[in-house]
């Protein structure tokens, strides 16, 4: 993992699906936070497109009965990994993804200006799958040699009370174990 696997914020990869749900992120601004995030779509099925085409604006919201439920969203993240570990990435990292909402991390306020979100194809409380956390340690590390990457947090940390992804299913202490950098400081 090195810097010339990154072009202009795009992991190289990576399966690109670009989402046209992003912004600048404001002057200057640092990029030291990744904040994790589980999806599945509809809630507790996993595979298909439906997440991939949420994020790109194309989700045909008649396709299933949740779908009305979120009709309109635009969101994305930076990054997805699926259960079998495949990474897909809607926006680059330089620019500012829709993933936190409401959120705030150490003093700081509106997280989507300064970090990197990253789904997880998952249910909040259920198990994610063994493929997925080598992904993610390893997305980390490429993020580290890349961004000044310092912490490593979930939705729940950065927006308690609201959401509570990626949960308890998640094995924080199995990420610290794989994660490449003993710099990464883990919410949990």
């Amino acid at each position: 993992m090195r810097e010339f696997d990154w072009r202009r914020g795009w992991l190289r990869r990576a399966r690109r699906v670009p989402s046209p749900n992003f912004g600048p992120r404001p002057a200057a601004t640092q990029v030291d936070l990744v904040v994790l995030h589980s999806i599945s779509l509809p809630p507790g099925e996993y595979g298909g497109s439906a997440i991939e085409r949420l994020f790109a604006n194309e989700l045909d919201w008649s396709a299933h009965p949740y779908f009305e439920t979120i009709r309109g969203m635009t969101v994305s993240a930076h990054f997805l990994i699926r259960r079998d570990g495949e990474l897909v990435q809607f926006v680059s990292c330089d620019d500012r993804a829709w993933h936190a909402g409401a959120s705030h991390w150490k003093g700081r306020d509106d997280c989507n200006d300064f970090s990197v979100g990253i789904e997880l194809e998952g249910l909040e409380g259920e198990a994610f799958d063994d493929a997925q956390y080598p992904a993610l340690a390893g997305l980390l590390g490429s993020l580290a040699l890349r961004y000044p990457i310092a912490a490593v947090a979930g939705h729940e940390h950065v927006a308690p009370g609201r959401k509570n992804d990626p949960g308890a299913g998640f094995e924080w202490s199995r990420l610290r174990r794989l994660a490449p950098s003993a710099k990464l400081a883990f919410a949990a």
